[in-house]
């Protein structure tokens, strides 16, 4: 495989894979209902059908004659072969494709059906062109001449790889090699030890790398869904060390991979974990309050925890940090494309029946709302070019899923279908009722402008909820590059802007732009909150929290 082609898989794997969203719904009932109204509106509209056909048939005359004008959007890099522009063949393969896929988006926009079937529709057609793509045919002339250059064993190669995945992944293309990676050994590999345990968590700490660190600790809490290491992926992309090289004093969660035992854990169980694991923290450290990190869920979390605190009037937080947290769930994006009052209690039924909901049925569905970037392009790589899957951290990590327990996924659609943190006192937790706007620490709120899981602008209306001093900063980055964004990338770009008492798009337009990572702005912004400097502690835990099992401790073990 060339390095271009591994830097572009790569790159969409960064952009498309991390953050697996519990509330995506995606049944087959719903695809072959969609799938339905589209062939039944054909015949319901004949002489719209009949309109956009002649369309096509000219279309085609003009692609036959070479006087065709369509072309790949700029984006496109499944064309960029020069057999697909210089071949005739090949160039009228493309155009004819082209043709008949932008025909029947035009046919389903023109149609006589409601904004959401159309959105539906247009789904659907993505799905069904996709997948015919010439790209993803052993005509591919990429594959051709690897064909050639090989003497065949690229076609016994991806055979054999089809039948492997055919056997152990359910059918999809691998993403990633999963035995080029250890956790421990290659991934999660920052010195700390687990000072900690409860059922639901493990608490580690990392040992200090400076002889000063500032007083106030920080407690990294992960998405429940995904394994804590994606904060100490490897030592360039670690955010674990990034803290300790800045004299902060780091301890991140651990989540246990829950099975059906545990699937009355709910939203207040994980936060009376957490209300655990601040304790600890506080208690070796000696600090009355701390600092929090939460991404994505481990952030809905976090915030249901403070407003917690403020209504028993307890101040042990000073400052949190949300990575792109939606608690405002008004989203109007592909992600919620399928979702209805049907299709939620339908996944809150088959959660609890089976006890867990399993992160690998997340990644399989998530992949098919992005099929170019998370199938067909493996499906080239693996089968048509007989390559191994490629070899990247990131990928690994996506793919160690977890599970989450019925309760707490029950939680999660209810959380996204009453929307309650935009009301004071409409959610309870731990027998106490939920008022952001009772939440005065400072708050430190990151979206990025290529997130499709946690779009930007639900991140931004989310930050207006609290009733503090709110951070609210834009990285020019998606899902995954929001955490892994060490200093030092060219392409990194934020935005920073003063209050949010305007919309998201006019904050945008008056924000100021930055290069390099958001990662040096927040430790600026980190340090101001993090108290006075101390003599850095020698040993890990205390007499009362003993150090235990080297970080990564034993939870990220669990399958």
């Amino acid at each position: 495989m060339s390095d271009k082609n591994n830097d572009d898989l790569k790159r969409q794997a960064s952009e498309n894979t991390l953050g697996l969203n519990p509330i995506i719904a995606l049944r087959k009932k719903d695809l072959l209902a969609s799938a339905k109204m589209v062939l039944t509106q054909a015949i319901r509209q004949p002489l719209h059908s009949v309109k956009h056909a002649a369309h096509l048939g000219l279309e085609l005359k003009n692609v036959m004659f070479g006087q065709s004008a369509l072309v790949p959007e700029q984006d496109d890099r499944r064309f960029n072969d020069p057999a697909w522009s210089q071949n005739p063949l090949y160039k009228r393969y493309l155009q004819t494709y082209l043709a008949w896929r932008k025909e029947l988006h035009d046919w389903i926009d023109d149609s006589s059906l409601s904004p959401q079937d159309i959105s539906r529709g247009h789904f659907v057609i993505n799905l069904m062109t996709e997948a015919m793509a010439p790209t993803n045919s052993v005509a591919n002339p990429a594959a051709v001449k690897r064909f050639f250059e090989t003497g065949g064993k690229s076609l016994l190669d991806g055979l054999s790889h089809l039948a492997k995945d055919m056997v152990h992944n359910g059918g999809m293309p691998s993403q990633v090699n999963m035995g080029a990676f250890e956790v421990g050994k290659t991934l999660g590999t920052t010195e700390g030890a687990v000072v900690f345990r409860n059922d639901v968590l493990e608490l580690i700490q990392y040992r200090p790398i400076t002889e000063q660190v500032h007083e106030r600790p920080l407690l990294v809490v992960p998405p429940q869904i995904n394994k804590f290491y994606v904060f100490d992926l490897s030592p360039e992309k670690s955010l674990a060390r990034f803290c300790l090289r800045n004299n902060q004093q780091t301890f991140i969660v651990s989540w246990r991979n829950p099975t059906k035992a545990q699937r009355e854990w709910g939203l207040s169980t994980y936060i009376e974990a957490l209300k655990e694991a601040v304790d600890v923290v506080s208690a070796i450290t000696g600090s009355k309050d701390i600092n929090m990190l939460g991404a994505c869920s481990g952030g809905i979390t976090c915030t249901a925890l403070l407003g917690h605190y403020a209504a028993l009037g307890e101040h042990k937080v000073n400052a949190l940090t949300l990575l792109v947290s939606v608690l405002d769930t008004t989203l109007d994006t592909q992600v919620a494309l399928f979702v209805d009052e049907q299709t939620l209690e339908a996944a809150k039924r088959h959660s609890y029946q089976a006890g867990v909901l399993e992160g690998r049925d997340m990644a399989k569905v998530f992949a098919w709302m992005r099929p170019n970037d998370l199938i067909w392009n493996y499906w080239v790589n693996n089968y048509l070019l007989g390559n191994e899957p490629p070899v990247f951290d990131i990928l690994f990590w996506n793919n160690d899923t977890t599970r989450l327990p019925a309760a707490f996924h029950g939680d999660l659609i209810e959380l996204f279908k009453n929307n309650p943190l935009v009301r004071a006192n409409a959610l309870e937790v731990c027998g106490t009722p939920i008022d952001l706007k009772q939440i005065t620490a400072d708050i430190y709120s990151l979206a990025g402008t290529n997130d499709h899981i946690t779009p930007w602008q639900s991140c931004y209306k989310s930050a207006q909820l609290f009733g503090g001093k709110v951070e609210f900063v834009l990285s020019s980055s998606g899902h995954i590059q929001s955490i892994l964004n060490p200093p030092g990338n060219p392409k990194a770009r934020y935005q920073t802007s003063d209050g949010l008492g305007c919309t998201a798009l006019e904050w945008q337009e008056n924000a100021t732009k930055h290069t390099d990572s958001w990662w040096l702005h927040w430790q600026a912004w980190q340090a101001e909150r993090a108290g006075k400097l101390k003599k850095a502690p020698t040993k890990l835990g205390n007499k009362a929290y003993a150090a235990a099992e080297a970080a990564p401790g034993t939870y990220v073990h669990e399958r």
